[in-house]
């Protein structure tokens, strides 16, 4: 455990439906003002759900230049434009000053649950509508769950691996837990970790919908469709986004004055091994990360002062988790404040899980609990949710969860760090 290196967090970017930076976002989410709106769009005009978190006003040229904005996803946009503020916020300007790192212990993690699949769906239109070669060439390249990792390592010029990680909806959790093991054992200095999603398409919206995974109804309504743990949930609301979170080992951060903002202590994953879509009912594998989270970051249940839960608003998934937490952290889990942060936000998937580690080292830096939104009638008695308003309180270490369908289950732990 001594001889371990200290991977700690000295940048932070986010492209969401509740803002197009960070402090916006976690304004927003402080706030608990929902992001939730009515689909825009008449590709969406015939579904059964038609509600959603997007994302609004980017401008992929202010980020890109124009050949990228046209050969890219609309979510390679957004991944460019979160790690540009992670980069940026680190203390190193891409294309102004030198890289901080040496190129070959830079790797860059892109965590997705499906990866760019706008383009998969136009190409196959275009196959339909206009014979084989309406096809576009760049789909090959461009295409692939990985491609994000492979534009920001040309981008920055990281000789590091670059690679993609994909387990549904702890896509994120997960991909910065193996950045983090790289940085701690020695074979990379510094990670850069994006979790981009966009599912928000008629195709995806509808697979969800019929398999009943979806809020329905609340077309009339979208900020009240999100309601973790509340008896009346009916299902997860998705959204779409990006996220970007930069990890480096503590003594490269040290070297060259960058900022530690937080330490990523801690990770857990595991399978539930049970089906392909319905969590384990006593939530094994939840449990099971959840608890090697925690003996990875050589801490006790008693050490946790606040958990982000992956809190989708699924019947059987909140019940799942909480059993999960009761099993990991016993008596204890009942005393820990709790927050379900996609209530205003939305489900991102696979990006949810770096999106919540954001917030978590923001909850650390400022000592605000994010509030769960739209817990009127909890269903379930004797837990701490942080319901209605945000609440004040100092805390030094925030637990993560991140689940997914086919059994997926992450978890992390961040802490203050180093100061």
């Amino acid at each position: 455990m001594k001889d371990r290196r200290r991977a700690v967090i000295t940048g932070l970017g986010a492209i969401t439906p509740s803002g197009l930076n960070v402090p916006t976002m976690w304004d927003a989410v402080v706030h608990g003002r929902s992001a939730i709106t009515t689909l825009d769009g008449a590709e969406f005009a015939n579904l059964a759900v038609r509600i959603g978190g997007q994302v609004r006003g980017f401008e992929p040229a202010t980020v890109l230049e124009a050949s990228l904005v046209r050969r890219l996803s609309r979510s390679q946009h957004w991944a460019v434009a979160a790690a540009d503020q992670a980069m940026t916020q680190s203390g190193w300007t891409p294309g102004v000053t030198a890289l901080p790192w040496d190129p070959h212990r830079f790797a860059v993690i892109a965590a997705t649950g499906a990866g760019p699949v706008d383009a998969m769906q136009r190409a196959t239109r275009a196959l339909d509508q206009r014979g084989p070669r309406a096809v576009p060439l760049t789909l090959a390249i461009y295409g692939a769950p990985d491609a994000a990792a492979s534009v920001l390592s040309q981008r920055y010029l990281a000789f590091g691996p670059a690679q993609g990680v994909s387990a549904t909806c702890a896509s994120g959790a997960i991909g910065l837990g193996e950045a983090m093991r790289r940085i701690r054992h020695g074979y990379a200095d510094a990670v850069l970790v994006v979790g981009v999603e966009d599912c928000l398409n008629p195709v995806n919206l509808s697979s969800n919908a019929n398999m009943r995974a979806l809020a329905r109804g609340y077309e009339h309504d979208p900020a009240a469709a999100s309601r973790p743990f509340d008896r009346a949930r009916s299902g997860f609301v998705m959204s779409a986004g990006a996220g970007a979170v930069l990890l480096e080992s503590e003594e490269t951060a040290h070297a060259r004055g960058a900022v530690a903002l937080a330490e990523l202590a801690g990770f857990g994953a595991a399978s539930d091994a049970y089906h392909a879509t319905a969590p384990h009912p006593q939530g094994r594998g939840a449990a099971r990360a959840v608890r090697d989270c925690l003996a990875d970051a050589g801490i006790a249940p008693d050490a946790v002062d606040h958990i982000n839960a992956h809190g989708t608003g699924t019947p059987a998934g909140d019940a799942a988790e909480l059993n999960a937490l009761e099993s990991a952290l016993g008596n204890r889990a009942h005393r820990i404040p709790i927050s379900a942060t996609k209530s205003s936000m939305g489900h991102l998937l696979g990006a949810s899980g770096v999106i919540e580690a954001i917030i978590a080292v923001q909850s650390l830096r400022d000592g605000i609990l994010p509030p769960t939104g739209n817990l009127d009638d909890p269903e379930f008695e004797g837990w701490d949710f942080v319901a209605g308003e945000a609440r004040s309180q100092s805390v030094n270490t925030v637990l993560s969860t991140s689940f997914g369908f086919g059994g997926h289950n992450g978890a992390l732990v961040v802490t203050r760090g180093p100061t």
